[in-house]
């Protein structure tokens, strides 16, 4: 049934270009139109309510309808709405949570340079690499290595860094000097009888030769997320950073953590980097954040890069790089009063104990005729659904099921997300563990509803 004209659905149908959307498809069936949302729920303009089990993107720490953090936007926006941090301006919010971040996040990290988004944030750290290595005497060290099936984000910059095709394809991207290599997914891509350490040993060994094929002297640095997440939510091997961390210190490779989805308590632990032992050069932070009620993201960057940024502009008269809204008043206040409800509430703990509950309760699901993997940390997972258990083969297109499971879904009161045939997990850091149970069993009957409609 086409929606009625001058409806909210065909409006926007008529106006709206949605992002990583098929166009065509949503002119056929419209939007879903979310209407409001209250803890681990939203509900839609019909009054349906849904576990949003993905936390919106990846990002939703302490759940939807939290008065506190929209108090804490309205108190700033009555003080100080907005104001810049250009030209030795700055405002006591975004202070406050440079340091605060400092003082939480690993020890070689000391300064913050604030954006709007992870995307803006990795784009930033190109430039800020790229001007480092040029202050120091390095202009040939400017390559980036990153990972098929990464997700870096989607500007020109960090698009480059994305290793996904659907983010490439048709942008003439990669724009930029990047290399990817293998991801470190060892379901898909283990040799026969290797084990986790053998696979990080073969990886590394890549990385390694990888940087040497280059020129360890054009190499500027390794970016990877500690656990990948847009890409299929893909642990690493044992031992892949430790090992991996050992390759870029020998050849002066500097290691970037993208931590946009892992940060502030998904993998049980405040940051993955802390979870795997991870000691990055520079660290980037956003979504839960601000639980994503506004747009902010943070670069943080070791001592030794500011030294060179900073001595540089002394020298060529500035720091040219900012965003309008670099340091902005009310989503550093939101991020602040954010940080406390996840300290007060103990979210990290929780994120550890009830995801132990939800790795648990997927993993159930390992006999299902359509899973063949089920993996994560925390709470954050990956069902992977394939065409045969034994050979571990696709479907075939890739998508075709997990499109249909994401759609299923909706009808039971859940909302996932399908990255091709794997099915994402990320709900609020609050879910309790009846929660998690209820969001399983849903789950459960979708994959069910879904594997008799293919005869499987």
């Amino acid at each position: 049934m086409r929606p009625q004209p001058n409806s909210l659905y065909a409006r926007d149908v008529e106006y709206v270009l949605h992002p990583n959307t098929n166009a065509r498809r949503h002119e056929e069936i419209g939007p879903i139109v979310i209407d409001r949302g209250e803890g681990i729920y939203v509900y839609d303009d019909q009054g349906n309510r849904y576990i949003e089990g993905l936390g919106g993107l990846w990002s939703v720490a302490v759940g939807f309808g939290e008065k506190r953090l929209v108090e804490a936007a309205s108190r700033q926006m009555a003080k100080l709405p907005y104001y810049h941090t250009f030209s030795h301006k700055t405002n006591e919010p975004s202070v406050e949570l440079a340091e605060r971040l400092v003082k939480m996040t690993p020890e070689r990290l000391r300064r913050v340079f604030f954006t709007n988004s992870g995307s803006e944030a990795n784009d930033t750290v190109i430039k800020m690499v790229w001007y480092y290595n040029n202050a120091i005497g390095r202009p040939e060290k400017k390559k980036f290595i990153s990972r098929l099936n990464a997700y870096h984000g989607i500007t020109i910059a960090s698009g480059s860094l994305t290793g996904l095709p659907a983010n490439q394809r048709d942008f003439d991207l990669p724009f930029l000097p990047v290399k990817h290599v293998t991801c470190p997914h060892y379901y898909r891509n283990a040799l026969p009888g290797e084990g986790e350490e053998a696979f990080a040993d073969r990886l590394a060994a890549e990385l390694e030769a990888t940087i040497l094929e280059e020129g360890p002297e054009t190499v500027a640095a390794f970016i990877g997320e500690p656990l990948m997440g847009a890409g299929g939510v893909m642990p690493p091997p044992a031992t892949y950073w430790e090992k991996v961390q050992a390759v870029c210190r020998r050849h002066d490779v500097l290691i970037v953590a993208d931590e946009v989805i892992n940060g502030f308590g998904r993998l049980g632990t405040m940051f993955a980097c802390e979870y795997y032992g991870i000691d990055p050069d520079i660290m980037v932070l956003s979504k839960q954040i601000t639980s994503s009620y506004l747009p902010l993201a943070a670069v943080l960057i070791s001592q030794e890069i500011y030294d060179g940024i900073a001595d540089n502009s002394g020298r060529i008269g500035t720091f040219g790089h900012g965003f309008t809204a670099s340091g902005h008043p009310v989503p550093a206040a939101v991020a602040l009063e954010n940080l406390d409800i996840i300290e007060e509430k103990g979210l990290v703990a929780n994120a550890a104990r009830v995801g132990e509950v939800m790795q648990s309760e997927l993993r159930t699901l390992s006999d299902h005729p359509l899973v063949g993997e089920v993996r994560g940390v925390g709470l954050i997972a990956g069902v992977e659904l394939v065409a045969d258990k034994a050979t571990k083969a696709k479907f075939d297109p890739v998508g075709r099921i997990g499109a249909q499971v994401f759609a299923k879904a909706h009808e039971h009161g859940l909302i996932i997300r399908a990255i091709g045939d794997v099915i994402a997990f990320c709900p609020p850091l609050i879910i309790t563990e009846d929660q998690v149970r209820d969001m399983v069993a849903r789950f459960t009957r979708t994959l069910d509803d879904v594997a008799e409609s293919i005869g499987k």
